[in-house]
């Protein structure tokens, strides 16, 4: 196999271009990159604010409304409704490329202009019904702090990545699940608290790489199992006794939580989380073929570098959407198009290059929030024979600053990297991130100080818990910050038999971020055979990690 190494010009880092690298980027019509994957990601990343958000009033109608983007930040924000509008016109703010100015400079000032829709709807998945506080979601319906989700999920908060869910609170990419809590990757599954990796599971709690279990408690790598207690059997009697002395109560919670992290160190990991697959690398990948470097994909083909994308294929460096999507570079929230480069949130759309929140559009380049746009550039629309020349002018400009084929450069991010989900999966330190270019928020809206019910003063039993408590202002016991008990939660949390959770949304998250394991691959060797693998288990954690065929082996 033909490869090159290349030093990247942010991190000087050394990284290679295999064939089939080498091969897309001609396909594509742009030289190879001179920027290692890592970076590319960050640069792609400080353009996805999940779940930042801030109040705002809506510039058209003056409603208050929920955005991505904070109040210091210079766009005019409109609605989800004003902005899907035909109140207003795109095309008024259009202007004339200007060869003696450097693109992404124009491209800037055109950001600054053109107003910007507060969250992310993915319509084109389906309407979200009652769910107005939910980002990157579509589809979905009384759902509330939602993230990148959809389609067809029901009565479900506080989680990302979920996809035909019912009732599913604090969990992290789950599919077709319904009484869920605290739970990562969890699919087909029914009544279950906190579990990771499992499938197929019904009323159960403390799973680790479980399948087809059911009323077991702190079990791990169990297949086929009923009333099992820390991988132990037990008569359904003492099993349902020993359980209805732990659920319900935090302390009681939390002592199990903490046994069972330990308990789980005792046996195997498997090197990643894939499932049937062809020929693929990276983690938590499902039902693809010929992907690589990729994460949080489904149905995907032929791609590489992917995070967080569903029925894609023939892409490179991509986060979001992707569905029915070939032929996507460099794209942020891009899906059922082809023939894109450098974009964000455009759909229904071909042979768009470094444009910003466009619908059904075809032949646009640097263009803001166009709709049905045919031939234009920076807002302004020119019959073919003029955007063709102007298109090959600003790709010059472009290649000879070695920057076409990569993404927006940070400066024209709508976001701090403290914002985005570049910060989740590469965390930095303020000094970090403006060393390498990056802006910096200190003022995330939030509140403290502010709380009426202290974490000690609530009750441990959730039976014990008044409803009044939607009407407490909380305080999270890791950050400090105030929050609140919705009534949907407190409902939820007394059919499951759950404690009040003692930590804010956003520690939660982190957490889950956390146990999900880093966007980030090692090689290492299978602690039972030495066979070498490539795993984001980094050599110096202390699990046990095996090769597929030894964990395998283990479990079966």
């Amino acid at each position: 196999m033909n490869q090159e190494t290349k030093q990247c010009k942010k991190c000087n880092q050394d990284f290679i271009l295999d064939s089939d690298d080498l091969g897309f980027y001609e396909k594509m019509k742009v030289p190879p990159p001179k920027v290692c994957p890592d970076c590319r990601f960050k640069m792609r990343a400080m353009f996805r604010n999940e779940i930042v958000l801030y109040n705002r009033i809506c510039e058209m109608c003056e409603k208050s409304t929920i955005s991505m983007y904070g109040s210091k930040s210079p766009y005019t924000i409109y609605c989800k409704d004003c902005w899907l509008s035909e109140k207003w016109d795109p095309f008024s703010y259009g202007k004339d490329y200007d060869p003696q100015k450097p693109f992404f400079e124009q491209m800037k000032e055109l950001m600054s202009r053109v107003p910007k829709a507060g969250i992310f709807a993915s319509e084109d998945v389906g309407p979200n019904i009652n769910s107005e506080y939910t980002n990157f979601a579509g589809g979905n319906k009384n759902c509330y702090f939602i993230f990148n989700s959809g389609p067809n999920n029901e009565e479900c908060a506080y989680s990302r990545g979920l996809i035909l869910c019912r009732e599913v609170l604090d969990s992290y990419f789950s599919n077709k699940t319904e009484k869920i809590y605290e739970a990562i990757n969890v699919n087909l599954s029914s009544g279950i608290v906190w579990a990771q990796n499992s499938d197929n599971c019904i009323d159960s709690a403390f799973l680790l790489n479980c399948s087809n279990c059911h009323n077991c408690f702190g079990c791990v790598n169990l297949r086929h199992k009923s009333y099992h207690f820390f991988n132990q059997p037990l008569l359904r009697d003492e099993y349902q006794k020993r359980i209805s002395e732990i659920i319900g109560s935090y302390k009681n919670m939390e002592k199990f939580r903490v046994q069972f992290e330990e308990f789980s160190m005792r046996f195997p990991r498997k090197e990643n989380n894939n499932l049937k697959n062809e020929n693929v690398s990276g983690d938590y990948i499902f039902e693809s073929k010929n992907c690589h470097n990729s994460y949080e994909i489904s149905f995907c083909e032929d791609s590489k570098f992917l995070f967080s994308n569903k029925r894609t294929k023939n892409c490179y460096d991509l986060i979001g959407h992707g569905r029915r999507s070939e032929l996507l570079l460099e794209c942020v929230a891009v899906g059922t198009s082809s023939d894109v480069i450098g974009s964000w949130w455009s759909t229904g759309s071909h042979d768009v290059y470094y444009s910003f929140a466009l619908r059904s559009c075809e032949y646009c380049f640097g263009c803001d929030s166009v709709r049905n746009g045919k031939y234009v550039i920076l807002n302004k629309r020119y019959n073919k024979e003029e955007y063709e020349r102007i298109r090959l002018q600003i790709i010059a400009e472009l290649k000879e600053k070695n920057l076409y084929g990569l993404y927006f450069p940070s400066e024209l991010a709508p976001f701090a990297y403290n914002e985005t989900i570049a910060q989740d999966n590469f965390p930095l330190s303020k000094e970090e991130a403006i060393t390498q270019g990056f802006r910096w928020e200190d003022d995330i809206q939030k509140t403290e100080g502010k709380e009426t019910m202290e974490p000690e003063k609530i009750p441990d039993h959730i039976k014990d818990v008044l409803d009044s408590i939607t009407s407490e202002i909380l305080r999270c016991v890791d950050c400090n910050r105030n929050y609140k008990i919705i009534a949907q939660e407190l409902l939820f949390y007394r059919k499951m038999n759950l404690p009040i959770p003692r930590k804010c949304f956003y520690c939660r998250h982190q957490d889950r971020i956390t146990r999900r394991g880093p966007y980030k691959f090692w090689n290492r060797n299978c602690a039972k055979c030495e066979k070498e693998i490539t795993t984001n288990y980094s050599p110096n954690r202390p699990e046990i990690v095996y090769c597929e065929k030894c964990y395998q082996q283990e479990v079966y």
